[in-house]
């Protein structure tokens, strides 16, 4: 069965790179991590903008436009981030590629039958014989037809820009190259032009390999672990003479440890024959081999297997040290990627992560981790071979630790080095805003126009692709075995999905914060690609579809005093006035708050529309929550994340005092800004805090609170800039402020049970 060639050998020697190779950038990195391979381009502009990218351990293809000139046959690097589109795992978008000044090298198509059709195989140039094609007629453009070897069927898709479209659907037999990509659960073949699909002429003799009833490709490789007797099955393939085995041996370091029983040496046409691997190791540690079967089939002569067994103390060979010189070449403050230094016997790696303080934990022999996993005091970031990793759901002002471990074996068989690991840390950004504002004044009158001419027009990143965007490169963050949980903003709930995040399979929905029903321009959504601010990644976020997307609907938000409906932190009810309301938690109100500040400032005027707030959503509730819930640190990664894809920031998350300065019902300007009183503020009857505007010094007098609490001043930022614990507030109480510059302030009183907060300025 033809296969891997030895041309493929050189080719993995000329291009071996990497911060991951493709089967590591498949298998040990998620959807929404950045990635960058190095491989052989397998198609050109016949798939349209696609590229297939193949290296010795698999295939991956590219999206985008940027791909255009490049040709069947580059060597190419590529750098963007991982996107599930309907199953077919890609990289999109494609932030950059380069075109390398290297020799072309030829990686032929891999020969499997209609049920090898898998994962395995995804993103790879294959090839299947002796099928048929569903016809009569001829081929046409983005059109799905079956093929069949009889007993099973597979699809084949034609593309818009391949020659096969107008060309008549043989008849016969035929052998179909393609790359194998996936739509919706279905594997496809995608042939590239006439050169792919042709006539089957059947082999004189042809070798195939199973073990377990599972195809094994010539140089792929096979887990023995410590089984002492293997059954591998012989199938000749060919169509008239005998397939003749003339050899099965061993080669590699430990091939003494391998021996065979009952070789077979003559096997009839569509006839099988067994072999039992014997592994009888004397000594511990990995014990590696390539079983050789030589036969007559000449372009596959030997037929070679790379076999892992495992030692008598049932472990891998550990490997000499733990890798070095761990540096940090992306650090923002909303994603973090670490290299370091492999090491020569190293097969893969462990990369623990913690916040705030070194990790302590280490690694069991023989355990095997996935992302996610809680090691000691840790969590597993990566495991895999790539010197390179990117840890998810990094905000901004996290002093990250990270612990680095060598190891060597198979699953359920690993020796870590796990003693004196490379360690390091870094601190991701804290706001990036730059000089972002240069020259904004919210002194003057034309202040809210001002900042609308800022932050529009921006780039718009379209509905569907939120996904790729905010939730698989922001919002998603790891859980143990490799599965992934995110959050709905409304009501808190965690939600944990193993694969790829799905809307309709986890029955979630992004949540239109400023309701699309209120936008001027309703319905926005139409035609596609809608218009920007139907998807302005500002104002979307995750929600349960149907526990909280579907109960807020477009209704305003406030403060409910009488429930209807509820689940987990958000609820629907009546307000004060009587007026029927969506709360969602509260650790959320200050976000909603700013989204809505955001859209109503950043479309009011585009075509003449008046973007201010509906007059039942109360501007004063909103306010009061927005300095309530001060922007936190995801929130401030999140606006910077935001910026780098669609090009702007929500300048109420950057400088929080701004809502003082607009009346969002109609836009105008405030010239009075909050207008807090000089005398007291007294938001919450609990407590009395003067005077304020304060010079330094701050009295908080209280009401029926009674026991020990604890004193929070956050700045603008949401940074804590004061903290005392175990106060007496049964008396009045007096903070030296002094030290702190001028500008608005949050003060907080907590315990166990409450959390009360207050604004003041401090002169």
């Amino acid at each position: 069965m033809k296969k891997l060639l030895l041309s493929l050998s050189v080719f993995v020697g000329a291009l071996s790179f990497a911060q991951s190779d493709i089967n590591d950038a498949r298998t040990n990195y998620s959807v929404g991590q950045t990635v960058t391979i190095r491989g052989l381009v397998q198609n050109g502009d016949e798939l349209g903008p696609i590229r297939y990218i193949q290296d010795a351990t698999g295939g991956l293809p590219a999206y985008g436009g940027i791909l255009s000139s490049v040709n069947r046959g580059d060597s190419i690097t590529v750098t963007g981030v991982l996107f599930d589109y309907n199953g077919l795992l890609e990289i999109s978008p494609t932030n950059s590629f380069n075109v390398l000044a290297a020799p072309s090298v030829i990686i032929p198509p891999l020969e499997i039958t209609i049920p090898d059709m898998s994962e395995t195989y995804e993103g790879q140039l294959i090839k299947i014989v002796n099928v048929t094609i569903t016809g009569p007629g001829s081929f046409a453009a983005n059109t799905n037809y079956d093929f069949s070897d009889g007993v099973n069927t597979g699809q084949l898709r034609i593309s818009t820009n391949s020659n096969l479209v107008g060309q008549t659907i043989p008849a016969g037999p035929v052998t179909i190259v393609g790359l194998q990509g996936e739509y919706s659960g279905t594997y496809q073949m995608l042939p590239r032009d006439q050169n792919d699909i042709i006539a089957y002429t059947p082999p004189a003799e042809e070798i195939n390999i199973t073990i377990g009833g599972q195809t094994y490709l010539t140089g792929t490789d096979y887990v023995i672990g410590t089984t002492a007797n293997t059954t591998v099955t012989i199938e000749n393939l060919g169509a008239t003479n005998n397939l003749t085995i003339s050899g099965i041996t061993y080669s590699g370091a430990a091939a003494s440890d391998y021996s065979v029983s009952g070789a077979p040496t003559s096997i009839t046409p569509g006839g099988n024959a067994t072999f039992d691997i014997v592994f009888a190791p004397s000594t511990g540690g990995s014990k590696i081999a390539t079983l050789e079967i030589a036969s007559n089939d000449a372009d596959e002569n030997p037929y070679l297997i790379n076999l892992y067994g495992i030692g008598t103390d049932n472990l891998a060979t550990e490997p000499s040290a733990n890798p070095s010189n761990l540096t940090f070449p992306v650090n923002t403050s909303y994603a973090l990627t670490g290299n370091f230094t492999s090491v020569g016997d190293a097969e893969s790696y462990l990369v623990l992560w913690k916040k705030g303080s070194a990790v302590s934990g280490a690694p069991m022999d023989g355990t095997t981790y996935l992302r996610g996993d809680v090691v000691g005091d840790a969590t597993v970031a990566y495991v895999g071979s790539s010197a390179a990793f990117t840890p998810r759901h990094v905000i901004a002002n996290q002093d990250m630790h990270f612990a680095i471990y060598s190891f060597n074996g198979p699953a359920g068989f690993e020796n870590y080095v796990n003693t004196t690991p490379l360690t390091g840390n870094k601190a991701s950004l804290d706001n990036m805003m730059g000089s972002y504002y240069s020259g904004m004044d919210a002194q003057i009158t034309s202040f809210p126009s001002d900042l609308s001419t800022l932050i529009n027009p921006h780039t718009q990143i379209t509905y569907g692709n939120y996904k790729a965007t905010v939730i698989n490169q922001f919002e998603l963050r790891d859980t143990i075995a490799d599965s992934s949980v995110i959050t709905c903003a409304y009501s808190g709930e965690n939600k944990v999905f193993y694969g790829a995040f799905d809307w309709t399979t986890l029955g979630y929905s992004r949540e239109h914060t400023y309701s699309h029903s209120w936008m001027p321009t309703y319905p926005a959504d139409a035609p596609y690609p809608g218009l920007p601010e139907y998807s302005d990644q500002h104002n979307l976020y995750p929600t349960n579809l149907y526990e909280a997307n579907t109960p807020r609907s477009n209704l305003p938000l406030g403060n409910v005093v009488n429930p209807v409906d509820s689940y987990l932190e958000g609820q629907t009810g009546y307000d004060a006035n009587n007026v029927l309301v969506y709360e969602p938690r509260d650790m959320h109100k200050g976000n909603a708050a700013r989204s809505i500040f955001y859209m109503a400032i950043c479309y009011n005027g585009v075509s003449g529309n008046n973007w201010g707030i509906p007059t039942n959503q109360d501007q004063d509730v909103l306010k009061a929550w927005h300095f309530q819930d001060l922007p936190d640190d995801y929130e401030i990664a999140r606006n910077d994340y935001i910026h780098s894809v669609q090009g702007n920031r929500n300048p109420f998350i950057d400088s929080t005092d701004w809502v003082c300065f607009i009346d969002f019902y109609d836009l105008s300007y405030v010239s009075a800004g909050c207008n807090l009183s000089t005398e007291e503020i007294e938001m919450d009857q609990s407590f009395k805090i003067y005077p304020v505007p304060s010079t330094g010094e701050l009295n908080i007098a209280t009401k029926n609170l009674n026991g020990l609490y604890e004193i929070d001043v956050t700045d603008v930022s949401g940074k804590i800039v004061y903290s005392l614990s175990n106060v007496n507030l049964s008396q009045l109480f007096t903070m030296n402020l002094e030290h702190l510059n001028s500008g608005y302030y949050i003060v907080s009183i907590s315990d166990k049970n409450i959390r009360l907060n207050k604004p003041f300025v401090i002169k």
